[in-house]
Formats: structure tokens, sequence, C-alpha cells
């Protein structure tokens, strides 16, 4: 069975594990305030070329968002993404649990348009009863995005643009990071780190046991960030745990970040996936994704044949006849996994008849 679900069902990079055993003996302060995490965070303000940066290891997506949110709005207001952004979906309300709404708005391809974020703004500041509304106080996207699709360097500007006339911080979910950026033409951390106010570098998804690394990179988080992450129940005490992997994966293997090598890995992985899907079994694409989140239109018919090799995702039906599905490469998807596939529907014609 080659499983193709998610980019978080399989443990850590061997780097990480390595790391974390070689210094597991070693006795630090905790809550962040040990070695490892500030040399990783040294590591990460310089692969974004952001020296002011101030950074906080997180154990999760989804407390990151909540905890992260809540710290830098204030009480009445609430934040703009687009309608299939995972705060709106895919976290169970952890956003409006901590009383700031999340106001969804149309979805192209998975992006926030700025052309639709700008009318948003613009009525909600025109409106003589804006004082009776949540306000807006910023404008989260995920890069990726759900489906897979990328921001170009060019939306992000003008995205960011839009931010800055209304006032509106910036926040990127950079669950997978990696994948995004390695399949990205235009868009790097450096840029990241010059544009969006706060972002966060995914771990779990990309190569760590678990963790993520909040960064505001103009080093302008509210005061007592570590009192504020602690109220929010995120902080831990054995932060030392983040701050070792991050450091792992952001060691220079032959010339760039470890965190660089495998998004590209995957990515390329993914790629070969497309070929089989597309040239060799037919399958046309749901959406156009350049990242390690493919999407087919599989045949009702087929499901059950393909279940039998591969694990994947079921993400919506098309028609009576037809199911989009997801398959997902990471880190620890392999050569010889994808040449098994390769092999298996060459040779015996499993899925095709």
């Amino acid at each position: 069975m080659i499983h193709l679900e998610s980019d978080y069902n399989n443990g850590a990079h061997e780097a990480v594990l390595r790391h974390l055993m070689e210094t597991n003996a070693e006795r630090t302060q905790s809550y962040g305030d040990d070695r490892f995490s500030e040399q990783a965070r040294m590591m990460i303000r310089e692969a974004c070329e952001a020296p002011e940066a101030q950074i906080w290891f997180l154990a999760g997506g989804t407390q990151t968002n909540a905890t992260i949110i809540d710290c830098v709005l204030q009480p009445y207001e609430g934040v703009l993404c687009a309608e299939t952004a995972h705060i709106n979906v895919h976290e169970a309300g952890a956003v409006e649990f901590t009383g700031h709404k999340v106001i969804a708005l149309p979805a192209k391809e998975g992006k926030l348009a700025v052309e639709d974020l700008r009318a948003c703004l613009k009525a909600y500041f025109a409106d003589d009863t804006a004082e009776h509304m949540v306000r807006p106080g910023m404008v989260y996207i995920t890069f990726p995005t759900e489906l897979g699709t990328l921001y170009t360097a060019d939306e992000l500007r003008a995205l960011h643009e839009v931010c800055r006339q209304y006032g509106l911080l910036l926040y990127v979910d950079g669950a997978r990071l990696a994948y995004g950026l390695a399949a990205s033409r235009d868009v790097t951390l450096p840029l990241l780190a010059q544009l969006a106010d706060i972002f966060y570098i995914g771990g779990t998804k990309c190569g760590a046991l678990c963790g993520e690394a909040v960064v505001f990179p103009n080093g302008n988080a509210p005061s007592h960030m570590l009192s504020r992450i602690k109220r929010h129940g995120a902080l831990l005490a054995k932060s030392r745990v983040v701050g070792v992997q991050f450091e792992a994966l952001f060691t220079k293997v032959d010339g760039e970040p470890l965190y660089m090598t495998i998004g590209r890995q995957a990515v390329a992985l993914a790629m070969r996936l497309r070929s089989l899907f597309v040239d060799t079994l037919g399958y046309k694409p749901f959406i156009d994704s350049p990242t390690n989140q493919q999407f087919y239109i599989i045949p009702n018919t087929d499901l059950d044949r393909l279940r039998q090799h591969i694990g994947f995702e079921v993400w919506c039906p098309v028609d009576a006849e037809h199911t989009a599905c997801r398959f997902v490469t990471s880190w620890a998807t392999s050569d010889d996994e994808t040449d098994t596939l390769f092999n298996l529907y060459a040779k015996d014609n499993l899925i095709k008849e």
C-alpha cells in the first residue's frame, strides 16, 4: 500500500530524529529559552533575511492559527479569508472560539482575489454603521492554499498593498510552506518576510514530528507574547523539542536548508505521479496544482481498485459517476513507491481494462 492520504501520516525525517537523539541527554532551560531554539531562530532569521524577526515555536497548525490571531487582533476585530481557507472549514471554529469572527470571501482556485478583498474593505469603511459590525483587522491566506494552488509574488504584493492601505495585518499560514516554496517560481522566504506581517513555517507536515515556527519578520510582535501564548495553553514547557527539530530542518545540506530540499523532493514526486494519473491512466485534474497536493477526477468504478494499492482522500463528488480525490506526497514519499505504482499499472493494467 502506497500512502498518499496526507503529508502528516508519518513520523519525522531521519535527520530530525537523529538530532533529537543526539541532544536528548542535555539539560536546558524551558519555555523556548534553550540553545537549540535560539540557534534555530538564528537560522530562520538568516534564511528569511530578516535579522530583526521574532520567532516562537508552537505545537501544531490549528493551535498556532487560533493563538496568533487572538493575540494580535483587538477583541472587536475579525479576520478575512477565502471561503475555502483552513480556518474557515477545517479548524472546528477554533478562531471563533477565541471570540473573533472569520469573515469568508469568495475563493478562486483556493485563493483570495485582491479585487474581492478591496471591494469588501471599501464597502465596510464607507458604511455609516460600520461601528456596529465586526471590524476587519487581518487578512489570512495559506501558502499553498487548501487546493495546492499558489499565490504569485505579484498577487502577494497586491494583497500587501491593500492591507497597508486599510491598516490590516497580513498573516500567512505556512503549514505546507516547504512544498509551496519548492513549487513557486517567484516566492521565496525573504519575499514572504518582506510582505507578510506574520507567517509561520510549518514543521508538522514538512519533516518534523510536530511543531510550527511563528515569525514576526519586522520584530513587532505584541508585548508579553510569551504570556499571551501561555494564556492560550500553547506554551510548550519542553519547547526545545520543536527548536531541535527546526535546527535540523534549517541545517544546510549541499548549500541549502534541509527544509527546502525535502520540499523539492516531494514536489518532484508529485509531478511524477501526475504523469501516471494523467498520461497513463487518463484521469483529468480537478484543479491544476503545482505542489505536493494533487487532485484528480476519478471514475467511481475505479475507486475500489485504486484503494487496493493507494491510500488517498475522497475530496468531493463531481457528478453521479465521478469523484474528485486528493493524492499527497511528502518528504517521506520515496522513489521506490512511485516506481512501484508505475510498474503495477504499466505491467498488469490494474486500473484500466
